[in-house]
């Protein structure tokens, strides 16, 4: 059966998912939604995923939202084993590193991308993006320092804690800003983006 992403590409977390499935060589629907493109407020959408934000995924009887959570869905459902580890310890330090992404990298570089991406220049806050580099770099600089201990961020093998990770280090590398070079995390940033799941993902614009 085809998966059904619901979401716009212009949404991190959907190129989350849009990663997974690819990476996973799965078949998939995506129905563009959220933004300028509505269908979130809609009965029919509101049924399926009362939060009214994108992504949405439908996989059969399954239906699911919140973007970490399909990552780790699919990839336990078709990557036991690798992309979702076996062992507590390995499967845990993945799933730490999602929660991370969601709970500290993201918030700490948002009012960056919005102010620099979706904000008219006239009307940008030159405070709140300078308090979002100064929140987010020492991140990096955290992100650099646990790569060079091991290639992936969950150890040896690329897992699924490397995607949402991924994601918000291309939405934050396309930033019109200064980059400190980071050997480590540049490394890896470089195998993410040579990887088949990322074809249309971390190679196009910031919208």
């Amino acid at each position: 059966m085809t998966l059904h992403i619901w979401g716009r590409m212009s949404s991190i977390n959907v190129r989350k998912v849009v990663f997974t499935v690819q990476e996973l060589g799965l078949s998939a629907q995506r129905t563009d939604a959220g933004g300028h493109f509505g269908l979130v407020t809609e009965p029919d959408y509101r049924s399926k995923n009362p939060n009214g934000m994108v992504p949405l995924l439908e996989d059969g009887e399954a239906t699911l939202w919140e973007s970490n959570v399909i990552v780790r869905y699919l990839c336990a459902r078709h990557a036991m084993g690798t992309l979702y580890p076996e062992p507590l310890a390995a499967r845990f330090t993945a799933e730490m590193w999602m929660d991370w992404q969601q709970t500290t990298l993201n918030p700490a570089g948002r009012n960056a991308f919005l102010q620099l991406v979706r904000t008219p220049a006239e009307q940008r806050d030159d405070a709140l993006i300078a308090q979002s580099v100064a929140e987010t770099e020492p991140l990096l600089d955290l992100l650099d320092a646990e790569l060079a201990r091991r290639p992936y961020l969950a150890g040896e093998d690329f897992t699924m804690a490397d995607i949402p990770v991924a994601c918000e280090i291309h939405r934050w590398y396309a930033l019109p800003l200064a980059r400190t070079p980071r050997p480590h995390l540049d490394r890896w940033y470089q195998a993410l983006c040579d990887r088949p799941g990322a074809v249309g993902v971390l190679d196009m614009s910031l919208s």
